[in-house]
Parts: structure tokens; C-alpha cells; sequence
């Protein structure tokens, strides 16, 4: 009778090895969903118009159409086998095919606490907005059937197994690397892809004879502010929760954009005597892609530091690439986004100490050790795309051409490639 009460007992009680299914949060998926939408806003309209005003008017709708196309472009790529490199479980380097054609993610799918749908959309967004970021490197001179073609191999070859390196449970997310939202994934990468793209296709001709200013200002600075805007969802919905990390991450992303573009002008005026609305503009987006990767690690101490390294030394790579070195990165995608990349990714392992307001290291984590890791993160996300740039773009130049024509360039590629101008005056 005993044995048989204690059996009965026994039987009633759950046991303690089974885990709790996820559950989902109402806040916290209305937050990513409202993410989502943000950094989205941040290629299509706001990267579109930013560089779309700053080429020269025969070319502003051929920028607008590489913006479009990739969005479009990744995407298709992103459901068929994107999603699954960068985020299934795969191995230490690539996350492999399980969630091809987007397996298993449904309705009832949750990540964490919010809907695994939601999870897909916002980092696809991220996937939209790092090769449209490399546009800018070769703007004004490509064709478009290049420009698509290297486009899509670059994200399948570099930017996905990146993602995963550090996201998606790769090598380096178990070294320990630290980057919040992009500064190696996004930042670093892309500016190292557009140094490759610059050094390879070679200066736009007439380059550095030939000024060659923005078109349309009131565009780029339009464009400009949406971006600002956007990066708060780009960095504070990385927390993937509504939360105090995201509340902070929100504080610092604006406190380095708001530093970075008063380092600027400061450095501006010295140099040249005179502030711009295109140097003010320029050292927001500095401040911005620096403080990515430490965005949920630092407080609004290292922001300050942060964002006012950023101008500074943003300013100094552009003034030194265009002017010493002569190189044409149309758009200073190098300068701006690649060295922000490095500084704020290095500067992650400095200001994430409790000590000066960050969040902390890891448990037997000390600061030396850290910023030994960050660089390495630097090296290994530098080499690879470096390396498969200049690779995929051999290979796109030898199957379709990469450049147009000298004269095709002269006439400008809204008419070339698109039959089409942007301005019928």
C-alpha cells in the first residue's frame, strides 16, 4: 500500500529536469518588431538618398536602383539559404543547411522570447544594409549586372559565414569576442570590402583632378537623419528584448553620433577654416558605426570617448586616403565605416569595464585580454574580407565586366544602364 502511494506521489510531481518551453514576450516582440522596421528605414530611404545626393547628379538614380535591388536581392537569398548559414546550428564556421527555404520557422517558432519570424526579419535587415554599404566604395563607375552579381557571392561568401563567426555560435563568439550590433560583422567588414573594391576597379576618371561634390545636399542630409534615426533600432533592438540594455544602448548610440559630428567640425574648422553641413553629417555616421559594437556594453562615459575618437580619427583616415594615398573610395565607406569598425570594436574591450561604466568582462576576463580578443576579431573579419572580396571580384569581372566604358562613365549611369535621369530641368 506504501509502495503504492509513493508511486502515485511520485507520478504527480513534474520533474525537474524538464525544461520550461520558450515563452513569449508581448514587449519585447513589439520592440524588435518596431526594430525591425527601423533599420530597414535605414537602407530604404535613408542610405539610398545619404549616397544618392552625394554622387553628382548624372548618377544620383543608379545609386537609388543598387539600394533597391540589393534589398530586394538579399532577401530572396536570405529565405533560401541566408538565414540557415548565418543562424542554424551548423559548426564553428558555418551554421549549415537545416533551416534552408526557412525550415521550422512558423508561427509557433520562438527565439529566445520573441517570435523566430521576427528574429529572420531583423537580421535580415543587417544583411540588406552591409553590401549596400559597400555601394558607395564603387559608386559612379560600375554596371549594374556586376554590381548585382558580386553583390549577392559576397553575401553568400562573406557576409553570412561572418555573421555566423560571431552570432550564430561560430569560433568567434566562443573566443569571446564582443560586438553588440556590427562593428565587425557589418562595420569592419564592409569598409574592408569597399578598400578592396577602390584599390581594384581603380579611380573614376577625371579622379583627384576633378571636384567632384555632392549633387544634391538637402538629399544627403535627409537621407543623413534617417539614418540617425534608424540606428537606434540597429543598435538598441541587438538587445532583442525591452529592456535596460537596449535603454542604454539607445543613450549611447546618440550620445556618440551627437560626439562624433562636433569632432568633426571641430577638426573641419581647424583644417579648412570654415564648418560643412557635409563634414557635420559625415562625422555622425562616424560616431554611429563606432560605437556599434559596444553599444550594449559601455555607458554614456565611454560614449563620450567613443564618439569623440571617432570624429577625430575618421577625419584623419579620409582627409589621408583621399588627399596623401589618392584613393578613390567614392563615398568613404573605408575611412568612415572600416577604421569606425576597428576603433569602436578595439574600444569595446577598453570601456566595457565596470570601472569606467561599462557592463563588465566575462568571468577571469581583465581588459588586456579582452582588447587582445577584439583585435583578434579585427584581424580574422579583415583578412577574410579582404581576401574573398578581391576573389569575387576577379571572378564577376571575368563573367560580366565590372566597369563601364570610359565614355558610358562621362555620360553618367542613369542614362547607361537605366535609360532614365533623375532631374529633367
Amino acid at each position: 500500500m506504501k509502495r503504492a502511494l509513493l508511486v502515485l506521489l511520485l507520478a504527480c510531481i513534474p520533474p525537474a529536469f524538464a525544461a520550461d518551453p520558450p515563452k513569449l514576450d508581448s514587449a519585447n516582440t513589439a520592440w524588435m518588431l518596431t526594430s525591425t522596421v527601423l533599420v530597414l528605414f535605414m537602407t530604404l530611404p535613408g542610405l539610398a538618398l545619404f549616397y544618392g545626393g552625394l554622387v553628382r547628379a548624372k548618377n544620383a538614380l543608379s545609386v537609388l536602383m543598387q539600394c533597391f535591388s540589393i534589398a530586394c536581392a538579399v532577401t530572396i537569398i536570405w529565405v533560401v539559404v541566408g538565414y540557415s548559414i548565418a543562424f542554424g546550428e551548423g559548426n564553428a564556421w558555418w551554421g549549415g543547411l537545416s533551416k534552408a527555404f526557412m525550415a521550422g520557422v512558423d508561427t509557433k517558432a520562438v527565439n529566445g522570447t520573441i517570435p523566430e519570424s521576427v528574429f529572420s526579419m531583423f537580421q535580415l535587415t543587417f544583411a540588406i544594409i552591409t553590401p549596400a554599404l559597400v555601394v558607395g566604395a564603387y559608386a559612379e563607375r560600375v554596371r549594374y549586372s556586376g554590381m548585382l552579381i558580386f553583390s549577392l557571392l559576397w553575401l553568400l561568401l562573406v557576409y553570412l559565414p561572418i555573421a555566423h563567426w560571431v552570432w550564430g555560435g561560430g569560433w568567434l563568439q566562443k573566443m569571446g569576442v564582443m560586438d553588440f550590433a556590427g562593428g565587425l560583422v557589418v562595420h569592419l567588414n564592409a569598409g574592408m570590402a569597399a578598400l578592396v573594391c577602390a584599390l581594384v576597379l581603380g579611380r573614376r576618371r577625371g579622379f583627384p583632378e576633378t571636384a567632384m561634390p555632392p549633387h544634391n545636399m538637402t538629399m544627403c542630409v535627409t537621407g543623413a537623419c534617417m539614418l540617425w534615426v534608424g540606428w537606434f533600432g540597429f543598435n538598441a533592438g541587438s538587445a532583442l528584448a525591452a529592456d535596460g540594455v537596449a535603454g542604454m544602448a539607445m543613450l549611447v548610440t546618440h550620445i556618440a553620433a551627437a560626439t562624433g559630428s562636433l569632432a568633426w567640425l571641430v577638426c573641419e574648422t581647424i583644417k579648412y577654416g570654415k564648418p560643412s553641413v557635409l563634414g557635420i553629417v559625415t562625422g555622425m555616421v562616424a560616431g554611429l558605426g563606432t560605437i556599434t559594437p559596444a553599444s550594449g556594453f559601455v555607458g554614456p562615459m565611454g560614449a563620450l570617448a567613443i564618439g569623440a575618437a571617432a570624429g577625430v580619427i575618421c577625419f584623419l583616415a579620409t582627409s589621408y586616403m583621399k588627399r596623401a594615398l589618392a584613393v578613390d573610395d567614392s563615398l568613404d565607406v573605408f575611412p568612415v565605416h572600416g577604421v569606425g569598425g576597428i576603433l569602436g570594436t578595439v574600444l569595446t574591450g577598453v570601456f566595457a569595464a565596470a570601472a569606467l561604466g561599462g557592463a563588465g568582462y566575462a568571468e577571469g576576463q581583465t581588459m588586456g585580454r579582452q582588447v587582445l580578443v577584439q583585435l583578434g576579431g579585427v584581424l580574422a573579419t579583415a583578412v577574410w574580407s579582404g581576401m574573398l572580396t578581391w576573389v569575387l571580384l576577379k571572378v564577376t569581372d571575368a563573367a560580366v565586366g565590372m566597369r563601364v566604358a570610359g565614355d558610358e562613365e562621362t555620360e553618367g549611369l542613369d542614362t547607361v544602364l537605366h535609360n532614365e535621369k533623375g532631374y529633367n530641368l
